[in-house]
């Protein structure tokens, strides 16, 4: 089954990433540094077109290989404000699903859709199971998991991964399976 480039939820719309994407990239980024930089190790000053430019080209390798499927995450008047996607990185049968927003609009239940219609699509491709891991610093990350009805699982270092500035080391992993689907709250 082939995934879908453009997803949708309650208002919320995904968009497979382009390569002609890169400056959008580059603006939504750059303008969320602050916002960002204490969680994602990527977020830094000196992110660029290069780093833009890499961040689509490898989206679009990982869609073409099938080891994950990431989206732009569009805002009111369909402007990229985000991304978020399914990465094949916990082993088959599941997707780990990473997201992130732009600083000005968090707080509207945005990201939290943007989830549930990654949710659906992984469960749709045939995933047994879908995780959510992010720093146990980062409780905003966290909350949408929650809210999602997601179980915590497990808490685990961060070894093989670099660790952002505000984030403890320590991965919290939330997991939800194909049967809970159906009684997660919308």
């Amino acid at each position: 089954m082939e995934p879908h480039e453009r997803l949708q939820y309650d208002g919320v719309d995904l968009r497979r990433w382009r390569l002609e994407d890169a400056g959008v990239a580059l603006r939504v980024v750059t303008e969320s540094l602050d916002h960002l930089g204490p969680w994602m190790p990527w977020a830094k000053p000196g992110y660029g077109m290069k780093e833009a430019a890499d961040f689509v080209g490898k989206n679009d390798r990982e869609w073409t290989h099938r080891t994950a499927f990431n989206y732009a995450v569009l805002g009111p008047q369909q402007q990229v404000i985000g991304a978020a996607g399914l990465m094949d990185r916990i082993g088959p049968g599941g997707f780990e699903i990473g997201y992130w927003l732009h600083g000005d609009f968090e707080g509207r239940g945005i990201m939290r859709r943007a989830v549930t219609a990654l949710i659906e699509e992984a469960f749709r491709l045939g995933a047994d199971r879908v995780e959510i891991w992010h720093d146990e610093a980062n409780v905003r990350s966290g909350a949408i998991p929650k809210a999602l009805g997601f179980i915590e699982v497990d808490r685990r270092p961060a070894r093989e991964y670099p660790v952002a500035p505000a984030c403890t080391g320590t991965f919290v992993v939330w997991r939800l399976t194909a049967p809970e689907l159906l009684d997660r709250p919308k």
